[in-house]
């Protein structure tokens, strides 16, 4: 059973980088053809893709993102990490890692989520 867990800092100030890093058990991060996925849902609002790493290290982010967001990851510790940058409070959201068969922008083709992480940011 493959389990994920997001960690990272909960509280980030206006202009910072928001750092979050997801655990996953279970099941290795490099294996062929796994999609490896960042989620975010602000409050009262839909889940919103954010961007990817494969399992081959390829990364793909959402077009409106994509000057801000990237996302590595530690094969070692079976860890994928992401980085978001220049936050605003419009950043505020729950934050969910996932992982999909294939890479994927839907978020209903993601099958194992981790439990989410609140990230406020606010100075």
């Amino acid at each position: 059973q493959v389990q994920l867990q997001e960690s990272g800092p909960g509280l980030v100030k206006p202009s910072q980088t928001l750092s979050l890093t997801c655990t996953v058990s279970g099941g290795s991060i490099t294996t062929s053809y796994y999609a490896w996925s960042w989620i975010r849902q602000p409050p009262g609002k839909g889940l919103e893709w954010m961007g990817v790493i494969a399992y081959d290290g390829s990364t793909y982010y959402s077009p409106s993102l994509k000057s801000r967001t990237s996302i590595s990851r530690d094969t070692s510790k079976n860890q994928f990490s992401l980085q978001l940058s220049s936050v605003t409070p419009e950043d505020t959201a729950v934050y969910y890692c996932a992982r999909a068969i294939r890479v994927s922008v839907a978020p209903r083709e993601y099958d194992y989520w981790g439990k989410g992480t609140l990230v406020t940011v606010s100075s």
